[in-house]
């Protein structure tokens, strides 16, 4: 009797992975916009991800460098985060310096986070995701203001906004990350890159000490290419770091966990061949997403000021 009982107890346990993996990725926003943009940059993004050795799905950190006008994208390999692609900024508006108020049209600095409920695939600005401004270091400040976006249409009222087919792209690897399990993905906002020479051309700005707490987050991101973990006390940004004896390095985050659904995906996803010249018609049936969402609600907020 104990075999059955075994079978028996197996296969409950499959079932109910498989009912966490749907429940996680039905919680995800999806639509005919997310799901066609991720038809068109899949082929492309898996095919160059593999070149580099990774995958569409892993673990993804965002910069960006307002003065420079750039967004970069970075994605875990082994240890370590490796430098993907770096974006041009269409538009953002404001000056350098950190958001302070409703209204100053300012687009934010500092340590912020993306999850599944912060995805807008029904943004009336293309595609867009929420940083979640204010943070806990902007509250302890009273800062002020909403709808803080990276979004498409290279339009902005503080936002940080790309063309199009730029958000296509970003948008389909930081959803993706979040279907495979990345609970939150790390989004650090600097006035420029923050280097000894640029800070002493700043020196004298009003912001100097604001700058000087963040660049403590970019220097540690430039020494171990991994994101510290960002908590704030005293009304400041605070950096906990670990050091593994064996590697002199930095911890990653924690390994998503994966689920039946997720571990299905990713085998579709980066398994199906994608000839060159296989004609359009094709190429959409081999790389249709895994049906995993109900269409979400049209939610045409795609902007903040």
């Amino acid at each position: 009797m104990r075999f059955p009982l075994l079978v028996l107890t197996l296969l409950i346990s499959l079932i109910v992975l498989a009912a966490q993996g749907f429940a996680t990725e039905s919680m995800i926003p999806s639509s005919d916009k997310s799901q066609n943009a991720y038809r068109r940059v899949a082929p492309t993004l898996i095919r160059t991800m593999q070149k580099k050795g990774l995958s569409l799905g892993d673990p993804v950190f965002i910069r960006i460098f307002k003065q420079e006008k750039t967004l970069e994208v970075w994605i875990r390999q082994g240890l370590t985060y490796t430098l993907f692609k770096s974006y041009s900024i269409c538009h953002h508006s404001g000056d350098i310096g950190p958001k302070i108020r409703e209204g100053d049209k300012q687009s934010p600095e500092g340590f912020y986070t993306v999850g599944a409920d912060q995805l807008n695939p029904n943004s009336s600005y293309h595609l867009s995701f929420n940083l979640g401004f204010p943070n806990e270091y902007d509250r302890s400040h009273n800062r002020t203001g909403s709808l803080l976006m990276i979004h498409g249409r290279c339009s902005s009222a503080g936002c940080f906004a790309m063309t199009n087919f730029r958000m296509d792209e970003i948008y389909a690897i930081v959803e993706s990350a979040i279907i495979a399990g990345q609970s939150q993905v790390p989004v650090h906002i600097f006035p420029f890159k923050m280097t000894p020479k640029k800070m002493a051309a700043h020196r004298n700005s009003k912001w100097i000490a604001f700058w000087e707490n963040i660049k403590e987050g970019y220097d540690y991101f430039e020494g171990h290419h991994a994101p510290p973990v960002v908590v704030v006390q005293d009304k400041r940004y605070q950096f906990i770091t670990f050091r593994p004896l064996l590697f002199g390095g930095t911890l990653p985050p924690p390994v998503p966990r994966l689920t039946v659904a997720t571990m299905k995906r990713s085998f579709k996803l980066q398994e199906t061949p994608v000839p060159s010249e296989t004609s359009p018609k094709r190429q959409h049936q081999l790389l249709a997403k895994v049906d995993r969402t109900t269409p979400s609600a049209p939610n045409l907020l795609g902007q903040g000021d």
